[in-house]
């Protein structure tokens, strides 16, 4: 698999993989399956280990992703942000192949393909390696619907929201009760307690920051969508 490393947050379907390279983290990001998921890969350097957010589809290419040779990390543990199918449809196959533990909310564990081994809430960590990443549950898209926050300490945070934040607005729902729950989990959550340059990467399509997001608030919920 080809990598590219020039990170503008882009990919495309089926094609290049990109890696951006934090001090302690690597972050690498690919698209898979028909519905366009990201998947990502972070490794921690120091360590060699890794964390998979969301084994959406395409085990081979996946696999491809986290290498065939001796010194490929070790993939410890896969999440997945919420229960929707197109988030896990590989993800027996690469936790099952890479002997990973899996992680999920207790709210969205009960559809997945394998029981999580690690039930995660609000303010839980994970941990990669040496890094560690914050739980964030946000509520609306589904019931437990996570987001993942690396505050890397020589950077800007890196935020992880599946299909809860996107550029452009929030995640899709159902009702317009679970609307305003999730872009006021959105808004209290992530907007109100995180800087303008944090990078927050979607469960589709490219990536955005806080910052370039933050003036639109207001439109969304007058809209509500």
């Amino acid at each position: 698999m080809n990598v590219v490393e020039e990170y503008t947050g882009h990919v495309e379907p089926g094609g290049d993989a990109a890696r951006r390279t934090l001090d302690e983290l690597t972050i690498t990001k690919i698209s898979v399956g028909p519905m366009d998921n990201n998947a990502y890969l972070l490794v921690c350097r120091a360590q060699n280990e890794a964390l998979l957010i969301d084994a959406a589809a395409d085990p081979e290419r996946i696999s491809d992703l986290i290498g065939h040779g001796p010194d490929r990390p070790a993939l410890r543990t896969v999440v997945t942000t919420h229960q929707h199918p197109d988030h896990w449809q590989a993800l027996g196959a690469v936790a099952g192949a890479n002997g990973s533990n899996t992680a999920a909310h207790p709210l969205d564990a009960d559809p997945l393909p394998v029981p999580p081994d690690f039930l995660v809430e609000h303010g839980d960590t994970l941990t990669v390696g040496d890094c560690t990443l914050e739980v964030i549950h946000l509520r609306g898209h589904t019931p437990g619907s996570i987001a993942l926050l690396y505050r890397d300490p020589k950077g800007h945070p890196h935020l992880f929201t599946g299909d809860s934040l996107f550029p452009g607005g929030v995640g899709k729902t159902t009702s317009p009760g679970d609307f305003t729950s999730l872009l006021n989990d959105v808004e209290s959550r992530l907007f109100n307690a995180l800087p303008d340059d944090t990078w927050f990467y979607p469960g589709h399509g490219d990536d955005s920051t806080l910052g370039a997001e933050r003036p639109k608030l207001t439109e969304w919920r007058e809209r509500g969508w």
